[in-house]
């Protein structure tokens, strides 16, 4: 039963039992007792034991290794994560030039994020914008050379970070069950997400009135294309000979 408690009114109140409670169990109780229908509530599935200290677990790779990648890349590269990103992408394509559309679907990004992090790039002369002429308000980035040996200076450190926070504290077989993982993951957020073939076709690049373009995730490529080694002009990666 539930145990009572004095108010600061003296009357009296009643408190909750032990464990978990949230508004929407107690709108769920509400329900529960006049008739009315709980809705997704009734349905949830919680998660057991097991799978909540995956998901925990699993918080710590989404959380914990992003930021510590970030912070190294700042302290190492004065770059954030996203910018080395930007630039690494822009490394891979022939002429180190894409459109800024395709260039925000690359690295998984909205228009307006992405628009702000090439200015400040810009500002440091590591690429350069130039505008698309006809309708619309279509624009390219282009990695400058300055640019290009920033991150490539870059890439052997991000490189050393990964495998440190990562990759050399796994064997084979946990790789190889983390590629499945991430594989079913990405998948299962692509079904998630409207289509994309009107947001890839859109010939506007640029923020209207404060606003940016649609942007949908389900556009963007698997997730092997996000985090890529810049390679120089034979398709070698930097230190190979």
């Amino acid at each position: 039963m539930a145990s009572t408690a004095d108010d600061t009114n003296g009357r009296r109140r009643r408190r909750p039992r032990n464990g978990p409670t949230s508004e929407a169990t107690a709108r769920a109780d509400e329900g529960s007792g006049s008739g009315a229908s709980t809705g997704p509530v009734a349905e949830t599935r919680w998660l057991n034991g097991d799978e909540l200290a995956a998901w925990l677990a699993n918080s710590a790779i989404m959380i914990s290794l992003p930021a510590a990648l970030d912070a190294r890349m700042q302290r190492e590269a004065q770059l954030t994560f996203f910018e080395y990103m930007v630039l690494s992408v822009l490394s891979e394509q022939p002429d180190r030039t894409m459109q800024m559309s395709a260039l925000a679907a690359r690295t998984a990004a909205s228009l307006s994020r992405l628009s702000h992090v090439v200015g400040r790039l810009e500002k440091r002369e590591l690429l350069a914008r130039k505008r698309i002429p006809g309708s619309g308000r279509r624009t390219t980035a282009t990695l400058t050379e300055a640019g290009y040996d920033v991150v490539v200076a870059a890439a052997p450190g991000h490189v050393a970070a990964v495998r440190e926070y990562l990759i050399d504290d796994l064997g084979p077989q946990e790789l190889a069950a983390l590629r499945r993982i991430g594989a079913a993951v990405d998948a299962a957020i692509k079904r998630g997400q409207p289509d994309a073939s009107s947001a890839a076709s859109s010939p506007d690049d640029g923020a209207v009135d404060g606003q940016s373009p649609a942007f949908h995730p389900a556009s963007q490529p698997s997730a092997d294309t996000l985090i890529v080694t810049p390679r120089g002009p034979a398709g070698q990666e930097p230190g190979q000979p």
